[in-house]
């Protein structure tokens, strides 16, 4: 049987959403406890890691993680009490969404194919001539 997999985006309003890369990176901070070494851990920019952090912390009316400043003590990054909520009900509702996506499609699920067979092929489309009505070709 196939392989069923859920990627779960939860929109809050027009500009406040959470996916599975957000949730990804809290915890990579809650694990690291810094913000450079939460983006390094997932191939990411530090930019990137800070905008997405960001845009969470002004999305929210709580912030979901503490950022602080590097200099001689050094920096760091900590989830707040609201965002280590936000990543347990994330989690939690994913989980709950998987087993029901599961016990949903596990009459079609057998039937998908593995990604190596699924492959997609690209055929050529026979050209059109311009006698028959249709575009002139490109290349003709």
């Amino acid at each position: 049987m196939a392989t069923l997999s859920i990627r779960l985006r939860v929109d809050f309003s027009d500009s406040c959403s959470i996916g599975p890369g957000k949730i990804t990176l809290l915890e990579s901070i809650d694990r690291t406890g810094s913000l450079s070494a939460a983006a390094r851990a997932l191939g990411m920019s530090y930019r990137r890691a800070w905008l997405l952090v960001e845009s969470l912390n002004t999305s929210f009316r709580r912030p979901v993680a503490a950022l602080s400043t590097g200099g001689k003590g050094g920096g760091g990054a900590a989830l707040t009490p609201f965002g280590t909520t936000l990543v347990a009900a994330y989690r939690k509702f994913e989980g709950e969404l998987a087993r029901r996506a599961r016990a949903a499609f596990a009459g079609v699920a057998r039937d998908a194919k593995p990604a190596a067979v699924a492959k997609v092929t690209r055929r050529r489309l026979p050209k059109h001539s311009a006698k028959a009505g249709g575009r002139k070709s490109a290349r003709a």
